[in-house]
């Protein structure tokens, strides 16, 4: 039976990370059992005016009236680290992976709804170079689902079971692109996110701390990276009504070193937009999505 966790508040991050940091769990990885290891809960949930606000100014947001589509990501990241520091996870929270990342907005938030977030641990899954699986956060306002979030990770470990092959949700990177918005992202970009976010994982803050686990320097945090690609592009069409409601998909590729020179290369078809964030090697993307209508 899945493990169930109702919380009245959002749980504080510092004791989470402790328990990520110093745990040294390892269970043996079956198939065959629960396709949903871990669910957790929180009700009745205000957005903060004031933090919604330094989220806005640290991604790269106007002032319009709704809420970013990539904020209720932030919202639900201490039920995810409740979910994996958790019995049902079987892995260390050190050297997980994000990999992929797909948010359906079916309407756009307002500040004033209260939001029930439920987020649910999916049953790793065989792959190439360990396990994946997939955290699956879902946004109600009054009954309704107004938002849908998957966050793929990739647990590294040796292993004898038959892999899956794995289709990335976002499209190839080397389409045509018919614009490029150029931007310099900074080396204390990690800190100024991490203090919004709450994610004050080690790779993201310093050069020093960066390099314990094998980076030469910090790199940006990917849901950073995706909400800043996103404002810059509904800022290129502020009316655009692909904006409104949509499914937005993205494949993390290659760490982006702070700080760093980027190019955000997109193009636009009738019902769907297609990006990618190159560097300096414009042969490999940073990331590359897809904004498509529903």
């Amino acid at each position: 039976m899945s493990l169930q966790i109702q919380l009245n508040a959002r749980p504080a991050i510092l004791p989470l990370y402790f328990r990520a940091l110093t745990a040294r769990k390892r269970r043996q990885v079956s198939g065959g059992g629960e396709a949903v290891l871990a669910t957790v809960r929180l009700q009745q949930q205000a957005i903060d005016a004031a933090h919604l606000q330094e989220y806005r100014e640290v991604c790269g947001f106007g002032g319009a009236a709704s809420v970013p589509a990539t904020y209720p990501f932030v919202l639900a990241m201490p039920l995810h680290l409740k979910l994996l520091v958790s019995d049902a996870f079987p892995f260390p929270v050190l050297g997980v992976v994000h990999v992929r990342n797909q948010i359906t907005q079916y309407r756009k938030l307002q500040e004033s709804d209260r939001l029930e977030i439920q987020c649910e641990l999916g049953a790793p899954a065989a792959v190439k170079r360990g396990y994946e699986f997939d955290l699956v956060t879902r946004v109600y306002v009054s009954g309704e689902l107004v938002w849908e979030g998957v966050s793929t990770l990739l647990a590294r470990t040796a292993h004898r079971s038959p892999v899956r092959s794995v289709r990335a949700v976002a499209e190839r990177s080397d389409f045509e692109a018919s614009t490029a918005i150029d931007w310099q992202v900074p080396a204390d970009i990690g800190r100024r996110y991490a203090r919004v976010s709450g994610d004050r994982n080690p790779i993201h803050l310093f050069a020093s701390t960066a390099k314990i686990f094998g980076f030469t320097r910090a790199i940006a945090h990917g849901m950073w990276l995706k909400a800043h690609c996103l404002a810059a592009l509904e800022a290129t069409a502020p009316a655009d009504p692909l904006f409104d409601r949509f499914r937005f998909s993205v494949e993390f590729k290659k760490p982006v070193l702070l700080p760093s020179q980027v190019s955000l290369l997109h193009a636009r078809d009738d019902d769907f937009l297609q990006f990618s964030l190159t560097g300096e090697d414009t042969r490999r993307a940073h990331l590359c999505g897809r904004i498509e209508a529903i």
